[in-house]
């Protein structure tokens, strides 16, 4: 064992007693697509291209992989890198849409599709995602931070989410909208909890119960959460701007007005050792969540995956799970959410949004209804904030939160009002109340229906 730690010691000193390549060929394998060297990326690109022109691509989930993660690590490095555009949910808007592109304009070769297609549908490699998402994220939060902040966020949370919903039914139907359109298809989707966590989730469930496949939905879902994702940066940009002009609104970072209240919500875990054998253990458990779901649908007739965001909020709740496996499941959580989300909206560009069907939802009306429920939240969330202790800058920052895009809509919210602080609340307003979100309309439609 010494033997080994002291082989790696030289080669980290040999390493940086090199000196670094200033050249062209050096700078290729400085910059990186993702977290792949760009030299090294390149190579990887053109073998997987030339395997697809060919038709050689294997037809398993291997294949699969190669295609949705080359294109999903270049396309997110594009997106997040293109100014004001990364900051609107650039590679989000770029991995769905333009895959969907190449598809519409038959880019893609059949071996290629065929493929992909193994891979997200007869795999279910998109219900993996999903799980391990919504398990591993809720398990992953600080319990304290999740009882205290909901009882804390309840009341603008649940005001600022009713006036959304009728001020957004109201716009709506003034825009020729139907109300059953307006709420299921327009404001839900916005106030869902992102792609991952809301929108993905919604599709299931309205395949569930309305008969068709999921990919219809996704591809109607999809562009009010993107849109409403805008439009909650831009509301957040412009309540940080009045926040330096009337220095009485603002807390500068702070929500409530107690500096007790708010050391609360200061809880930062120390980093953690990545256990590979704590991340089995995570992803067993995350598998079984899914299980359990659906042996409940069965039961109940309430989707399963719905009802695995409900398991996994009372287990985290009761202290049913251990702490380690709670480490586990948290574990692959952020290895997906940090490298699988990308390749995940490839594979959903490819074959679950169809370029027509997102071109035929958009109009002048549509995006006015987006914005009036993500406005509607902010303004209601700023005038009840001082009747609850609260700033109003950052309550009315906050609840707009709940209408962004899942935790890379709360970093560009955050980011935008210079407001990174807010990141516990802003995790409450996403995670539980888009949860709420998608328990509630998925029930509501099953009635309705």
């Amino acid at each position: 064992m010494k033997k080994i730690e002291t082989d790696i010691l030289c080669e980290h000193n040999l390493a940086l007693e090199t000196p670094a390549p200033t050249s062209f060929i050096g700078s290729l394998f400085k910059n990186k697509i993702g977290s792949v060297p760009l030299a090294l990326f390149i190579a990887i690109a053109a073998v997987v291209a030339i395997a697809a022109i060919a038709g050689y691509l294997p037809k398993n989930m291997i294949g699969g992989f190669a295609v949705i993660m080359t294109m999903g690590f270049l396309l997110a490095h594009i997106g997040s890198n293109i100014p004001v555009f990364k900051d609107i949910g650039g590679p989000a808007i770029l991995c769905l849409m333009v895959p969907s592109i190449m598809v519409y304009f038959e880019l893609f070769n059949d071996n290629t599709m065929k493929t992909v297609h193994l891979l997200m549908k007869e795999a279910n490699f998109l219900y993996f995602v999903i799980a391990c998402l919504v398990v591993g994220s809720i398990l992953g939060m600080n319990r304290k931070i999740l009882i205290q902040g909901m009882v804390r966020m309840f009341v603008p949370l649940v005001i600022g989410t009713a006036t959304a919903l009728a001020t957004g039914l109201l716009v709506g139907k003034l825009c020729g909208y139907s109300f059953y359109h307006t709420f299921f298809f327009i404001i839900v989707p916005i106030i869902g909890g992102g792609i991952g966590e809301g929108i993905l989730p919604l599709s299931l469930a309205y395949s569930a119960i309305l008969g068709q496949s999921p990919d219809v939905y996704v591809a109607q879902l999809a562009p009010a959460a993107v849109v409403g994702n805008i439009f909650a940066i831009l509301c957040a940009g412009v309540l940080s701007r009045l926040g330096m002009r009337r220095k009485d609104l603002t807390g500068e970072g702070r929500l409530v007005r107690s500096d007790e209240d708010s050391k609360m919500f200061a809880v930062n875990d120390a980093p953690k050792p990545v256990d590979f054998h704590l991340m089995g253990g995570g992803l067993l458990m995350i598998c079984a969540f899914f299980i359990v779901g659906g042996l409940f649908e069965k039961l109940v007739h309430i989707p399963g995956p719905v009802l695995m965001i409900l398991i996994a909020v009372f287990c985290k709740y009761g202290r049913v799970i251990p702490a380690i496996m709670e480490t586990g499941a948290h574990s692959v959580y952020k290895f997906v959410s940090s490298s699988l989300v990308w390749p995940l909206m490839i594979g959903l560009g490819m074959l679950y949004i169809p370029l027509e069907s997102v071109v035929a939802v958009f109009s002048v009306g549509y995006v006015i209804v987006c914005g009036s429920v993500v406005l509607s939240m902010a303004l209601v969330s700023f005038l009840i904030a001082p009747h609850l202790n609260m700033y109003p800058i950052e309550a009315s920052i906050v609840t707009t939160c709940h209408s962004g895009l899942g935790g890379t809509g709360d970093v560009a919210i955050l980011s935008a009002s210079n407001r990174m602080s807010l990141m516990p609340f802003a995790q409450i307003a996403t995670r539980i109340g888009g949860a709420s979100t998608v328990i509630a309309a998925t029930l509501l439609l099953g009635w309705v229906v």
